[in-house]
């Protein structure tokens, strides 16, 4: 399921067959994304002790000995794979630093057959914050982020989980559906769904309503 444009399916074949400039060109198209994903999800008592930078390294050095297995059997985009990657990385960190409770299934959405940390409510609604334009004092800013953190948190997990992939990681449909291991018709479901549950919270939220007018 490699998809993308001539150039990058040129590029990804060049990488394949051990071309480390075009691998570094490749996976530098990707550094953004995968940083992004990672801050959203990585735990703050980690975030203090390991650089989201690390941690894509570390994906990357990974995809590198990797590609040519995904080559042989592309089920996935290229970047729905890298994203895996990077997954199993900060699985790792989450484990190494926090132990049992990185194993613990209620702090987990399993995604692509194993644990991946789920999209934390207070990471979302501080960047939903700063997407608005707020209140300028101090203090209604911090009154907002508590509502939005106390509707996000009143959000059925799974919900949460497609708003945090489609809304702030940016994956597309498609990939939305790969990560998820379900269809591209019921992904585009969940979200509209997710997007339906949502908004209602969001606009009957002190301050927010105004905010977006």
């Amino acid at each position: 399921m490699v998809d993308g444009s001539d150039d990058l399916l040129q590029l990804l074949q060049s990488a394949a067959d051990g071309n480390q400039p075009a691998l570094g060109e490749l996976l530098d198209q990707y550094r953004t994304r995968l940083r992004h994903m990672v801050r959203l999800r990585m735990d703050r008592r980690v975030r203090a002790r390991v650089d989201a930078s690390d941690v894509i390294q570390d994906t990357f050095a990974e995809a590198s000995r990797r590609l040519n297995d995904y080559m042989k059997n592309p089920s996935v985009t290229f970047f729905v794979w890298l994203r895996y990657l990077a997954a199993q990385q900060l699985q790792m960190q989450h484990r190494h630093h926090l132990g049992v409770q990185a194993r613990d299934a209620r702090r987990e959405v399993a995604l692509f057959g194993g644990g991946l940390p789920e999209a934390k409510s207070a990471v979302l609604a501080a960047q939903l914050l700063a997407r608005l334009t707020s209140p300028s004092t101090a203090a209604a800013r911090a009154e907002m982020k508590v509502n939005l953190l106390a509707a996000l948190d009143a959000m059925d997990p799974i919900d949460r989980e497609i708003l945090a992939l489609r809304h702030f990681e940016q994956l597309s449909n498609s990939e939305t559906a790969q990560v998820l291991n379900i269809s591209t018709t019921a992904a585009c479901n969940r979200y509209v769904r997710a997007l339906e549950r949502f908004r209602p919270i969001l606009a009957a939220l002190p301050g927010v309503a105004e905010s977006q007018a």
